[in-house]
């Protein structure tokens, strides 16, 4: 059995990818900036500014337009529920219950129709609008009420849900509605820059793309840690996460992914033309960038290309670690070791920052983490012969 006890931080881990971006097809040619992507199964809407909403039921493999009874073609969000598709616009909320065919607005109660995202939690969908603040309807969109007690900007650019909890992206920071759902309260220590623009969680982390790049935050907005080793571009417009990776789309230097929690990125750009990614959206088997006016505007790349570690999956042993909780001291065994793997063993912190790692040379292993404080930390155990891993959380205790 060995034996580690770890003291010593470590620089980050590198990725590089060779894949493609390609263009998806359009029939026309029209200058158009698709602000909005949502996709669900091989679904596909892009909602743009001016042009309206448009639908590929092939995997991005085409686009047409689906506008019918839509009165506003300035799309600044989509949102899928159930059988229903909800659109923001300048006009207010539209929905279709027929995947496009028709749109009808709903926008009753709702006292400031610029509606610039929408989230759906549980029964409720809530829109954050453009100097209104946050609304909620429990009935598909029939009725609205604002929720903005406590809210000091009601310019909301993003809202998105983690369990029960709601987060508002304004002009003026983040803002958590309570648990009873109706005050919010600031939650902004550590952003060095209020101007929110879009919010997304991953597991406990949520994160926030500002005009200061990324923070994330893993106790509800408690503490946030800027997170932007290897982004070039900090002006930060969307987001998307598919499994253990998360993406985001930037002001002019395209699409950047983590494997860490956002502890380092690198770009994933090859053969995408527009830099500036106003939105992300991804299906079982692909990511899409929804880009500005000047070129081709929805792009599609196979996840294949740019897969990351996985939580126990994709490698080619079984591990266990335990205890888990640990008060210091924790056994790592992996199954099916023949000690000729070239095998490691990574932590790090809820930021995403690599703190520690160290080869792993036996079937079993304890590991000792001398000097660190009590917390929620990930681990990543990486067979680098096959380039494949498997991930984990790990809660130290006093």
């Amino acid at each position: 059995m060995k034996k580690f006890l770890f003291l010593t931080m470590f620089a980050s881990l590198g990725l590089s990818s060779n894949a493609q971006w390609h263009k998806s097809i359009v029939p026309f040619n029209i200058n158009y900036t698709a602000s909005a992507l949502a996709a669900v199964d091989s679904n596909i809407f892009a909602g743009t500014y001016g042009n309206g909403i448009f639908l590929s039921t092939k995997n991005g493999d085409s686009l047409y337009a689906v506008n019918t009874g839509l009165t506003d073609f300035t799309v600044h969000s989509i949102v899928i529920k159930g059988t229903n598709v909800f659109a923001g616009t300048n006009s207010g909320v539209f929905v279709s219950i027929n995947n496009g065919g028709n749109w009808y607005p709903v926008n009753s109660g709702l006292t400031n129709v610029h509606a610039l995202s929408l989230v759906v939690n549980g029964s409720n969908i809530y829109v954050g609008t453009d100097g209104g603040g946050v609304f909620v309807s429990t009935n598909n969109g029939s009725s609205w009420s604002a929720v903005n007690s406590g809210l000091a900007n009601l310019r909301v650019f993003s809202v998105v849900t983690n369990g029960s909890n709601i987060f508002a992206g304004t002009n003026g920071g983040v803002f958590l509605l309570n648990s009873y759902g109706n005050s919010w309260s600031e939650v902004n220590n550590g952003l060095t820059n209020l101007h929110t623009s879009v919010l997304c969680t991953k597991g406990t982390n949520i994160f926030a793309g500002t005009s200061d790049g990324v923070f994330v935050s893993g106790d509800n907005g408690g503490t946030w840690y800027a997170v932007n080793n290897g982004l070039t571009n900090n002006i930060v417009f969307s987001f998307v996460v598919n499994g253990s990776n998360i993406y985001a789309g930037t002001n002019g230097n395209g699409v950047f992914m983590s494997t860490n929690n956002g502890g380092s990125w690198s770009g994933v750009n090859t053969g995408l033309t527009n830099l500036t990614v106003f939105s992300l959206a991804v299906t079982n088997t692909k990511l899409f960038a929804g880009t500005g006016a000047g070129g081709s505007h929805v792009w599609a790349r196979s996840l294949t290309q740019v897969t990351g570690i996985q939580e126990n999956s994709n490698s080619s042993y079984n591990f266990s670690l335990y205890p888990n909780p640990s008060s210091g001291e924790v056994t790592l065994k992996l199954k099916n070791f023949t000690g000729k793997e070239d095998i490691s063993f990574s932590l790090y912190d809820i930021a995403g920052k690599l703190l520690l790692s160290r080869k792993v040379e036996d079937e079993k292993n304890v590991l000792s983490f001398e000097g660190l404080s009590p917390g929620c930390y990930f681990y990543e155990i990486k067979n680098h012969e096959n380039n494949k891993s498997g991930t984990g959380k790990l809660i130290l205790m006093k």
